[in-house]
This record gives structure tokens, sequence and C-alpha cells, in this order.
């Protein structure tokens, strides 16, 4: 029995000794990790999906007579996603094409009238010459004969005709002055109408092409277009309803397109440093789905400095709550891609700080836009080539000259 008993104790004893043995063992593999990565290792599972949500608003007023994408509906940049009634802004646009060619031909009666009053000056020019040339030849005769009436060789009866034809030629050289003297100013008038520019760059005309892209814009902008590729949420608008410019009528989010916000607490900041390397798993798919990114960037405050309606500390029963900054990570386009997230998804993030190379602020100012598109861009050539096309119609041949070329320098 003894023997029992001693044998009982042994093996306890064993017992005891292999489980303290597997707990050293274990807790200086913790230990160990702990040092060489646990240390470095900040995480949280305050961390959310974000994205770009645009909201699809009409740039003009209108009646909606065709909605076509629905809700989580994926939709390409450029594609229609509204139609509005386009009748009242095609209107618009045949009378600013309809006041363009009428501006246009305009402005070429105004370059076509210069040449004819520079002709004009031209005449009223040689007139005053031959009116200058009467005048002196009349002088000469009254001069000639004034010397002869006292000698009885000339009548007084002609010598008085020759001072009356003399007169005549006078007032005649002054009239004649005085046309040169309106043609001059008409000229100068219609100089100061075309000179230093064209037909196609006169400011009458250059005005009523302005209204030309504006009419034309707004036809084009009663198709509401995706800016970016996504997918359609919150989609309010419906068929028959007057819309308003601004309101909003859907929204667009791009899923191609999201990062991830990390809720950090004030404490686990200061190991923090832009382009750290992050894992993170998303609770729609479980611990099997780890996704990689890296952190682009740290928040310019609390989000209790940002709210609506701020704390207010300064109260005799203040009670310390340890703040959160968020934190952006920016997701690896291929895990995005094998398996897509939706905005709003909460996340599991652990960041590796033992790079401490990084910039706890970003100091560079970005290089590149934030978002951007390029649907629009056509709308704005297609404005440029009608207007050009519609100058060309009415311009005719051999008229869109500058003022410089038709017309001379009056002095």
């Amino acid at each position: 029995m003894n023997d029992s008993i001693a044998s009982n104790a042994t093996a306890r004893r064993r017992g005891l000794t292999l489980i303290a043995v597997a707990v050293l063992l274990a807790g200086a593999g913790w230990g160990t990790w702990h040092w060489v990565l646990g240390r470095h290792l900040e995480d949280t599972d305050n961390a959310y999906v974000a994205g770009n949500v645009a909201q699809i608003t009409p740039q003009v007023g209108g009646t909606v007579v065709s909605i076509q994408a629905n809700e989580t509906d994926f939709v390409k940049a450029g594609q229609p996603l509204v139609q509005l009634d386009p009748a009242d802004a095609r209107v618009a646009l045949d009378q600013a094409e309809a006041q363009l060619a009428q501006t246009v031909r305009e402005t070429r009666g105004l370059f076509a009238n210069s040449g004819a009053l520079q002709a004009q000056l031209a005449l009223r020019e040689a007139d005053f010459a031959r009116a200058q040339a009467e005048l002196g030849r009349a002088q000469d005769d009254v001069g000639r004969r004034s010397a002869l009436v006292g000698s009885g060789a000339v009548g007084k009866e002609e010598f008085q005709h020759a001072n009356a034809q003399l007169v005549a030629a006078r007032n005649a050289a002054s009239a004649a002055q005085a046309a040169v003297a309106a043609a001059r100013e008409q000229l100068n008038a219609s100089q100061a109408m075309i000179e230093g520019t064209s037909v196609a760059e006169h400011p009458a005309v250059q005005r009523a092409a302005a209204k030309v892209r504006e009419s034309y814009l707004a036809l084009q902008r009663v198709s509401l277009l995706a800016p970016t590729d996504g997918q359609v949420a919150k989609r309010s608008v419906q068929l028959g309803q007057r819309v308003q410019a601004g309101s909003p009528l859907m929204t667009l989010v791009a899923l191609n397109d999201l990062w991830v916000d990390a809720n950090f607490k004030e404490s686990q900041l200061k190991g923090l440093r832009i382009g750290q390397p992050a894992e993170l798993e998303a609770d729609v798919y479980g611990g099997k789905i780890v996704y990689h990114g890296k952190v682009v960037g740290l928040g310019a405050g609390t989000g209790a400095a940002f709210a609506l309606l701020p704390a207010q500390n300064a109260t005799g029963n203040w009670i310390k709550v340890v703040q959160r900054v968020p934190v952006r990570i920016a997701l690896d386009p291929q895990d995005l891609k094998a398996h897509p997230l939706r905005v709003g998804l909460s996340m599991n993030v652990t960041v590796d700080t033992t790079d401490q190379s990084g910039k706890l602020l970003s100091d560079q100012p970005s290089t590149r836009p934030a978002a951007a598109t390029s649907v629009y861009d056509a709308q704005d050539r297609d404005a440029d080539a009608l207007v050009k096309k519609l100058i060309a119609a009415n311009l005719g041949h051999g008229v869109d000259k500058p003022a410089a070329l038709l017309t001379k320098t009056v002095r």
C-alpha cells in the first residue's frame, strides 16, 4: 500500500512538472513572440470600409422622362443614368444658333461697310481736290481782271461775274472740305467697331457664340451621366418628377476604389507611421480572408473634435475618455478585386509598427487629384465644334480677314 501511495505521488509530481515545463515553455514562447513581433503590432476592431460616394444631381432643371439605372446596378463611367425632357433646351439651342448666324452676317456687314466708307472718303477727297483747283482758277481770273478794270480792258460786269465765280468756288471748296471731314469721321467710327479683330473674333460674335455653348451644354446636361464606374444606391428619383438643379436623385458608390478608416486609441498612435503595412479581416468573410494594405495618413484630429456637437469638457463632473484618431489604410487592389467589399462594413485591423522610418504626418502636398472624371470633356469639345461650324457656314468667302487688312489708316 505504501508503494502504491509513493507511486501515485511520483506520478503526480511528474505530471505537475510536465505542466510547469509546458507553462514555462509557452510563456517563454509568448514572451519571445511578443518581444520580437507582438510588441510592434497595433490592432483595433473600430474600423470601417469607406469610399467615394457620388451624389448624382442635375445641373439643369427638368422633368424626368427616363431612368436608366436602378439600385444595385453596376454602371460604367459615361453611362446615362437619368434623362430629362430636352424640349426646352433644344428650343433654346435653336434660338442661340439663329442668333449667332445673324450676328456673324451683321458683323460681315460692318466689315463691308468699312470698305464702302473708305471708297466714299477717297471720292470726297477727290471732290475736295477738284474744288480747290476750281478755287485757284477763280482766284487767278479775278487777279488778272482786277488789273485791267481801271484801263477799261475788262468791263465791270465781267469783273463782277469773275468775283461771283470766286465766291462760289470758295463755298464749294469749303463744302467739299466739310464732306471730307464727315466721311473721315464715319470711317473712323466704322473702324472702331472692327479694328484689330476679325469676323470670327468680333466681340458681338463671341457673345453670341458663348450663348450657343451655354445652350448646347444645357441640352447635353438633360442626360445625367455616371462620373465613374460604380454601383447605384439610394435611388429616389421617379418618372415624371420635376427636378431642380442640385437636387439629389441617386448615389453612385465606386466599389473599386475603397479604403479603411481605422480608429486607433490615442495611446496607440506613438508607433504608427505612414507607409507601415497592415493586415485586415472583414467580418463579412471571416478570418480566412486576409486583406493587405498600408497606412497612408493619420487624421488631423479626433472624431469628437469634428462632431456636430463637440464635447464640452470644462465641467465639474468631467470623466476622462480615451479618444480615437482615424487612420486611413489603403487596400491592395488585387485583394479588393478578389473579395469585394461594401462601404460601411466593419474590419479588424492590425498594423505592423516595426518600421519607424515613415512620417507621423504628411508634409508633402498632393500631386494628383483625389478624384477626377473626364466624361464631360467631350461636351465642351462638341460645343466648340458646333460654334466653329456655325461661324464658318455664315462667313462667306474672303471676309474673315483682320480689319487692318480691310481698311487703311485714316489721317
